[in-house]
């Protein structure tokens, strides 16, 4: 089994902010996702997830981080953009299927927002 390499995550503190600043946001009924072109496009594609309190217990944000993860994991985006993913409660009662239909819209959405608004090559690759 492929573990979730350290090089695809989104650790720090600054590199959330940069991408809650300057990221595409998009709202869904599961999630908010962020997504930002990272400065090296060579770079791997990475993965945060702000799973707060708010989500319940830590069993709760603890199994949404899981189905986030995975759903990540299946569905590989070009390099070069970090993603952050804000679960909602209404992501634990859905299926895997549903997660995954909305990430791949969410991604798409963010893109095409990205590519209007600021670069047109953004989307090139994917």
């Amino acid at each position: 089994m492929a573990g979730f390499a350290r090089n695809e995550r989104i650790r720090r503190r600054a590199d959330f902010q940069l991408v809650y600043k300057r990221g595409t946001r998009v709202h869904g009924k599961l999630f908010t996702l962020f997504l930002l072109p990272a400065t090296d496009r060579s770079s791997p594609t990475r993965l945060g997830i702000a799973a707060t309190r708010k989500l319940g217990a830590a069993t709760s944000r603890n199994r949404a981080k899981r189905l986030i993860r995975e759903v990540f994991r299946r569905n590989k985006i070009s390099p070069g953009f970090d993603v952050i993913v804000v679960p909602k409660r209404e992501l634990l009662d859905a299926s895997r299927t549903a997660i995954e239909a909305e990430y791949q819209d969410a991604v798409q959405r963010s893109i095409r927002r990205a590519r209007g608004a600021r670069r047109p090559d953004l989307a090139q690759g994917l």
